[in-house]
């Protein structure tokens, strides 16, 4: 292939003949660095005002052609760390929002289609007062729940002081929230608040580049408010009870509203909008009489305040709200306790030819009329919920029969698999497979067990294995038997795949384990808590000691000299 010029400058100065089409960044920085006689990590390669770097693609696919200019620049080697630092860390970052996006996505799709959830936990969209409710299509739930994770996601990472990121996450929640049928997204207040967040991140990161966008977000959010707050806030007084839950949100609104109205030379706007969230803010602010007063009820300091404001400062609506607020809080415990054990047996029984769990309402009814709970639930399994055709099999002797045998047959799997699984786990502490296979098969707890195991070998037992450990040193203990292909998470992991599958029919199958492996369980996790420590009001709980600074400073600017346009 024909070599082509690279006139370089700087800190070494020459033409380079080489291979635009095979050479990289990385190649090229050795070369300069080899004639330079320094480190390659002490020089910076420059091309058309870009930094170049060892992972950006080849020269040619760069744009360098023959005889371009490469400026070389020499660093010190704790600038070169800290911008080889700033790499790695925006690499990490990119991955981790890119793996967050996927995590979502996964979890949305699986809590949306009505199919059973792999984790211990559910997600399902719930209203202000708790009630759990269905949002349009299975595409509209599938958004939605994207969006909420996201969001909270976004919102952990604004309280954590992260406004880079929660921006990136929260530009994510948006894009999910779009893909909902708009109609669904007017009946909710969660999209106008994402977008009051996006530009109170703007105002944190001082990027007043984003001006224009933050004006046309913060009017599609008072728009989105007062759709799903009704007009005058009627639909949330009703919701709330006459309470102002409101407050510290409008507040925030209307602050970004002001400056962005100041910064755009609008300063009779602006002073309008920030005299408005500086009386807010002066309702917001709770007594210390008040406080000790809801205090000495027994609440907690961060509670109580949290209370005051969103009842315009009325001690004894406070603490009724508090009180509510409790007994929501344990009756929704309850729920998902319920729901969680409900979620287990739904896996028990296994799922439907379409994927579906059994319906356990269903199920109910032809328990109450005297059928055993297993039975009824394969006979609604196999005839997909269908409770007529599952009367019809529960009734017939054959097909009775027939679900009596299926179940002792998964009964049987089931219990040779939890004993394998045990014997494996015993082996895997480092106990000879035949000893363990023994000490399970005498049954007892598993203190019992492991008490026989820790029971001294007799003699030639002993022998045999300082000659199984002298024929194959590498065997160690259990040398006797080859260790098994899973490590012993995976076995376990191996025993909910099985669980969750072992009542469909042959040849249907459940998710598959390999796609389960898949999934990125960390940012699941991630995920799941920040949707877990999140409620009803929690979007409406915002201190507003920073705001209450902005309002002030602009409030003084407004009164100066105005700025040069």
């Amino acid at each position: 292939m024909e070599k082509q010029k690279v006139r370089v400058a700087g800190t070494w100065a020459g033409v380079l003949e080489l291979e635009l089409h095979n050479w990289n960044v990385a190649m090229l920085r050795e070369e300069v660095a080899k004639r330079s006689n320094c480190n390659p990590n002490s020089i910076n390669l420059i091309s058309a005002g870009r930094i170049l770097r060892d992972h950006d693609p080849t020269l040619a696919q760069l744009g360098i052609k023959n005889n371009a200019k490469i400026l070389s620049t020499r660093i010190s080697p704790e600038e070169g760390l800290s911008i080889k630092n700033h790499i790695i860390a925006e690499d990490e970052r990119s991955t981790r929002l890119s793996r967050l996006k996927a995590a979502a996505t996964a979890l949305a799709g699986r809590h949306a289609d009505g199919s059973l959830p792999v984790e211990d936990f559910n997600i399902e969209v719930e209203d202000q007062s708790g009630k759990k409710v269905q949002l349009g299509s299975d595409t509209d739930q599938r958004a939605v729940m994207m969006g909420l994770m996201l969001d909270a996601n976004g919102k952990r990472l604004i309280r954590q002081g992260n406004y880079k990121d929660a921006l990136e996450v929260l530009t994510m929640g948006e894009e999910a929230f779009s893909l909902c049928d708009p109609k669904v997204l007017e009946l909710i207040d969660n999209v106008p608040i994402l977008q009051i967040n996006m530009v109170w991140c703007y105002f944190m990161l001082q990027d007043i580049s984003l001006l224009s966008e933050a004006g046309k977000r913060l009017e599609m959010a008072r728009a989105g408010l007062e759709r799903a707050h009704g007009k005058n806030l009627l639909r949330l007084r009703l919701l709330q009870g006459g309470r102002f839950p409101e407050l510290a949100l409008h507040l925030r609104l209307e602050l970004l509203e002001g400056v962005v109205a100041y910064h755009s030379g609008q300063f009779e706007k602006a002073r309008v909008a920030l005299t408005s969230a500086e009386a807010k803010f002066a309702r917001l602010q709770v007594s210390d009489e008040t406080l000790s007063a809801v205090m000495n009820m027994g609440f907690k300091e961060v509670n109580a305040k949290r209370a005051l404001r969103m009842t315009n400062q009325d001690v004894g609506g406070a603490i009724d709200l508090l009180l509510e607020e409790k007994a929501k809080k344990r009756q929704k415990q309850m729920e998902d306790i319920q729901r969680r054990n409900e979620i287990w047996e739904q896996k028990k029984y296994g799922m439907t030819p379409l994927k579906k769990p059994v319906d356990l309402s269903r199920l109910d009814e032809l328990v109450s009329i005297g059928f055993e709970r297993e039975l009824a639930a394969e006979a609604l399994r196999r005839n997909e919920n269908d409770s007529d055709k599952a009367l019809d099999d529960l009734t017939k002797p054959d097909t009775n029969s027939n679900l009596r045998e299926y179940i002792e047959s998964r009964e049987r799997k089931r219990q040779r698999r939890d004993r394998d699984s045990e014997i494996e786990s015993y082996v895997q502490m480092g106990f000879e497979r035949s000893r363990v296979v023994a000490a399970v098969e005498g049954g007892g707890t598993p203190d019992e067990v492991m008490q026989r195991l820790m029971m001294p070998q007799p003699e030639a037992a002993a022998n045999t294995n300082m000659q199984n450990e002298e024929a194959n040193p590498n065997g160690g203990a259990n040398s006797s038997a080859p260790l098994p292909a899973v490590a012993p998470q995976n076995v376990e992991n191996q025993d909910v795949n099985n669980n969750n599958g072992e009542g469909e029919g042959e040849g249907e199958g459940g998710s598959s384990s390999s796609a389960r492996r898949e999934r990125d369980v960390e940012m699941e996790d991630e995920i799941s808590a920040d949707i877990a420590s999140s409620d009803a009001l929690g979007d409406y709980d915002i201190e507003v000691n920073i705001e209450g600074e902005a309002i002030t400073r602009y409030l003084a600017m407004l009164e100066s000299p105005p700025p040069p346009q």
